[in-house]
This record gives C-alpha cells, sequence and structure tokens, in this order.
C-alpha cells in the first residue's frame, strides 16, 4: 500500500546517515523484514482526522508526514527487537555454545568493522546495538512533535510490561506494545496535521492491533475503508483544522 512505501523510504532515509555501513544494513534488514503497520497507521490517521475537517489538499503533506510515521516505525521496531532479546537472550545461547571458548571463538564474523581497536563484536552486541540505535532515531523525529509525551510514556509502559512478564510469566502483556504503539500512530498522525486523537480515535486505534501474532503487514491489515472507519472517531469539531464552507 501507498503509506507503507512512503513510511518505509521515509525510515530508510532517517537511518542513511548510520555508520558503520555493516551497523545500517543490520537496521535496514529489520525494516524491510517486519510489518509498517504502526507507521502506515499514523498516515491513515493524519488523513482521517484531515478529511473530517478541511477539502484543501495542498495542506496534506505527505512526505512531511510520513517522517512523523517513520519515527513511530522505528521506536516499534526497537522495542519489538528489544521484547525479543528480552525473552530470548543470545548472549545465554552465546555463552553455553562457547562455553571456554575465547574472544575470537566468539566474535560475530559478519559484524560492522568499528576500527582495527575495536573490541569484536558477538551478535548479541549487534541486536542491542540495533534496537538503541532504532529506539533513539526515533524519538529524536519525534521529539518536538506533540506526540512526544506519548512516545515516552509507550516506552515506559513497555519497560514496565516486560519487568512484570518476566516475574509472573504473563505473556498477554507482549501485545500492549502493539496497542500502545498503535495509539501513539493515532496520535502522531492526528497532530501532524494540527489535529487532535480524540480518546474515541485512540480506542479504536489501538483495537485494531487486537490481531494474531506476528502483526500483519500494512495491507493484510488495512482496508480502503480504514480511513473512514478512523474519521468515524472524530470529532471535526476538536481536529483543530479550520472546515470548509460554502460562499
Amino acid at each position: 500500500m501507498e503509506e507503507a512505501a512512503a513510511v518505509r523510504r521515509a525510515a530508510l532515509a532517517a537511518v542513511g546517515d548510520v555508520e558503520p555501513a555493516g551497523l545500517r544494513e543490520r537496521i535496514e534488514t529489520r525494516l524491510d523484514d517486519g510489518s509498517l503497520a504502526p507507521g502506515a497507521l499514523t498516515l491513515l490517521s493524519a488523513r482521517a482526522v484531515y478529511d473530517a475537517g478541511s477539502t484543501d489538499d495542498q495542506l496534506f503533506d505527505t512526505e512531511a508526514i510520513a517522517e512523523r510515521a517513520a519515527g513511530v516505525q522505528l521506536i516499534y521496531e526497537g522495542l519489538r527487537l528489544t521484547r525479543t532479546l528480552a525473552q530470548d537472550p543470545p548472549w545465554e545461547r552465546e555463552r553455553s555454545r562457547t562455553d571456554g571458548a575465547g574472544a575470537d571463538d566468539i566474535a560475530a564474523g559478519p559484524g560492522p568493522d568499528l576500527g582495527p581497536d575495536a573490541e569484536p563484536l558477538t551478535e548479541a552486541d549487534m541486536a542491542i546495538l540495533v534496537a538503541d540505535v532504532l529506539v533513539s532515531r526515533g524519538f529524536y523525529m519525534l521529539a518536538r512533535t506533540d506526540a512526544a509525551e506519548d512516545a515516552v510514556a509507550v516506552v515506559q509502559a513497555f519497560g514496565r510490561d516486560q519487568t512484570t512478564r518476566r516475574t509472573s510469566g504473563d505473556a498477554s502483556l507482549d501485545r500492549n506494545l502493539e496497542r500502545d504503539m498503535f495509539e501513539l500512530a493515532a496520535v502522531t498522525g492526528t497532530t501532524a496535521v494540527g489535529g487532535e486523537a480524540t480518546p474515541a480515535l485512540r480506542e479504536y486505534a489501538a483495537g485494531l492491533a487486537a490481531t494474531a501474532e506476528p502483526l500483519p503487514l500494512a495491507a493484510g491489515l488495512f482496508t480502503d475503508a480504514t480511513v473512514g472507519e478512523l474519521a468515524g472517531h472524530v470529532d471535526a469539531s476538536d481536529t483543530g483544522i479550520p472546515t470548509s464552507t460554502d460562499d
């Protein structure tokens, strides 16, 4: 779908300056392999709020909104990878596989070249670094937007959920990440066009994440009717967008 393609382009551009090249390639692969639904929902939410309050197409800047959507997508990918690392720590596998081995034996061969004086990176090191770059770059892209506080709240909630899951074994907490990210997408999209995410829109967006794991591709989750469904949960009087009037 067009929204997913726009998010992918913006996300890849956002990490285009990451060095070394090996690390950037790992990040790009991660983005290519995952669902772009959170970023796409950001654009769809913006369109829904926009359509509810204005008919002037010149006000809808897809490229600018896609940059914010990329911030949402990067945060999601980073947290999704962090969730995997927390539940299946690769360093434990590496420890058992290389018990008694030296540093040269546990180094990850395809890792990025950090220079002749750098310590070799294991696969665990690489995964942690990729997750960190994804989340931090996503935060940077949302830092000066009206969605910044919501992004912080998502990460804080994720940390609490994963801590509780580790002690309780409650796997149902995992899906909170998708729900929270979809709500963040709605907030990011609506505020990108000068609107405000209503409680009804937030709840509806979060409900869209109630799908089978893993998260489906955007094209398999959203339809041509999604914008209209989102718009049905928007109060045009609360969008902050000037409505068109007949002369």
